[in-house]
């Protein structure tokens, strides 16, 4: 398929996901992998609808209740953490990378399959330490069958790293006995290999963790 007939299937990919068609959906009408239409319509607004406990069928009210209540503590999590100030990012930062992060001496890494969780690693480490971009590599864990072209452009466009600063990607087998989804961008890791810059910030974990950190 040409330039053309790829810009085509966006459009109508556009289209679809403004009618409130699920990713699934528009994959299987447009003939494309779900990982390709999810990136053509990252932007296009999309509200899920509730599920039905048959044909012609209400919601059942306890999954409204649920949704009702999802919602509403979003909303409250948004009050409650605001805009985040210049200290609270940094805190957050070093906290993300105690859970997520690598702590093997010689590279900062940190993988994580959740678009959020990697934007807030790219932002706060580039926020409070001095990078050289080009020494920022990337690195895709994906399952077979999904879209490596897609992939690679949509986790480049997220951490702001070229695909020509991308590690060879691992393809994995799925394997139907264990696993029932696959995560449809799968892991992506972001490295930067510097051991000053590592122990700057596996100084800054053990001073977080630390008894004197806490609040008395």
């Amino acid at each position: 398929m040409g330039y053309r007939g790829k810009v085509e299937e966006q459009e109508k990919a556009r289209v679809l996901r403004a009618q409130n068609r699920t990713l699934a959906d528009i994959a299987q009408t447009l003939g494309v992998s779900k990982s390709s239409v999810s990136l053509w319509v990252r932007d296009v607004p999309f509200t899920p609808t509730l599920r039905l406990r048959g044909p012609h069928q209400r919601p059942h009210p306890a999954h409204e209740a649920k949704l009702r209540q999802i919602e509403e503590l979003n909303h409250s999590g948004l009050e409650r953490i605001g805009a985040l100030s210049e200290e609270a990012l940094f805190v957050a930062g070093v906290a993300l990378y105690a859970g997520e992060g690598s702590k093997t001496d010689g590279e900062v890494r940190f993988s994580n399959s959740d678009p959020a969780m990697v934007r807030l690693f790219c932002a706060w480490f580039r926020r409070f330490f001095d990078v050289d971009e080009r020494r920022l590599r990337g690195r895709l864990y994906l399952h077979q069958g999904l879209d490596l072209a897609a992939t690679e452009a949509f986790w480049s466009a997220l951490a702001n790293i070229p695909t020509d600063q991308f590690h060879k990607p691992y393809r994995a087998v799925p394997d139907p006995s264990i696993r029932r989804h696959k995560h449809e961008h799968g892991c992506f890791s972001v490295g930067y290999g510097c051991s000053r810059t590592h122990r700057e910030v596996m100084g800054l974990v053990r001073a977080l963790l630390s008894s004197e950190a806490l609040p008395g």
